[in-house]
């Protein structure tokens, strides 16, 4: 039996006697999907967009951006709309272990629906942060089913409300947005009764969804899988703490091995793979991102101002200028 066996074998045992599992899932549960994460120093998201013309990174998803220039958004959105990455072994682990009656929730920080795309039923989701599952308006608050979304998206254009001309968005938190009254009423219901904690992939910097591994019961048995410890875990570790820094899908292969159902695993994941797999790297998805931005902000530069639009004579004008003199020669 390897290290990490004998790390994840109390979890392995505690759920083979019927414990259940809450999960608590931040981004690094999909880099290995291809997404970039938001807040890794030289790779997340955050600092790529920061290179870039807008005010300030997190800007794309500012609710007050947003309604002054939605384009930032769209380009990102284009590139990370849901069905184009496949969910990672880590995202195959919880669809099995939901397939055995062993799940009790899914709290995840994620906009990318990859815990749906891999089969968990939306009763055990709880999207802390939104997702891109529905679209409302953010004037007159009217949906938009995702297929007239998705096909202004292709068209090149930004989704409007049919009905009052607001710009329309995923339902994903901004920046300046409460967070879904479905996540506080759920974890009033959960916090005393998680029986296992996964906290997997997140930096547990964001609130309310940082505090929720602290508020867990303390008979809980906690296990975060991370690059680094944070939140509760580096501050006010518990006894029972299982702490693993390591990468998410190999210890979804590690702990699904103790279980016995680690060929179901691997081959989920190959299906999903086949099905949804994007060919670019992360680091070519960022660079895509990037060069959309760039391009969209030179063209705006590019683009004369009110002022200028006034005093240069539009191509309607000219021509209407021209028919005129042509009448009046001919009145001559």
């Amino acid at each position: 039996m390897s290290d990490l066996d004998s790390i994840l074998q109390p979890i392995a045992d505690a759920i083979k006697k019927g414990k259940k599992v809450t999960f608590f899932n931040g981004a690094g549960i999909s880099t290995s999907a291809g997404i970039p994460d938001f807040r890794s120093p030289e790779s997340g998201l955050y600092a790529n967009l920061a290179k870039l013309n807008l005010p300030f990174a997190e800007a794309v998803f500012d609710l007050d951006f947003f309604m002054e220039n939605p384009q930032p958004f769209y380009t990102l959105a284009s590139e990370l709309y849901p069905g184009s990455f496949a969910p990672t072994k880590f995202h195959q682990m919880i669809k099995l272990l939901q397939d055995q009656n062993s799940l009790s929730r899914v709290y995840t920080q994620n906009i990318d629906t990859l815990e749906r795309l891999a089969g968990v039923e939306d009763k055990y989701i709880v999207e802390a942060h939104g997702s891109f599952a529905t679209n409302h308006c953010v004037q007159c608050h009217s949906e938009m089913d995702t297929e007239t979304l998705k096909k202004d998206m292709k068209e090149n254009r930004i989704p409007s409300c049919r009905s009052c001309e607001g710009y329309v968005k995923p339902d994903i938190v901004f920046f300046g947005e409460g967070l879904p009254k479905s996540f506080f009423k759920t974890w009033s219901k959960d916090s005393k009764h998680v029986e296992i904690a996964i906290v997997a992939g997140t930096s547990l910097t964001v609130q309310p969804f940082a505090f929720l591994p602290s508020e867990v019961g303390k008979k809980a048995l906690r296990i975060l899988i991370n690059k680094e410890k944070v939140g509760d875990f580096k501050h006010h570790p518990r006894k029972s703490d299982i702490i693993v820094l390591n990468d998410c899908d190999l210890i979804a292969e590690k702990l699904c091995g103790l279980l016995g159902i680690e060929d179901k695993l691997n081959e989920l994941y190959e299906k999903g793979k086949s099905k949804y797999s994007k060919p670019e790297t992360k680091e070519e998805l960022v660079h895509d991102i990037e060069e959309k931005l760039k391009s969209e902000a030179n063209l705006k530069q590019k683009e004369p101002s009110e002022e200028q639009e006034e005093t240069t004579p539009k191509k309607e004008d000219k021509e209407e200028e021209e028919l005129t003199d042509l009448v009046d020669k001919l009145k001559i």
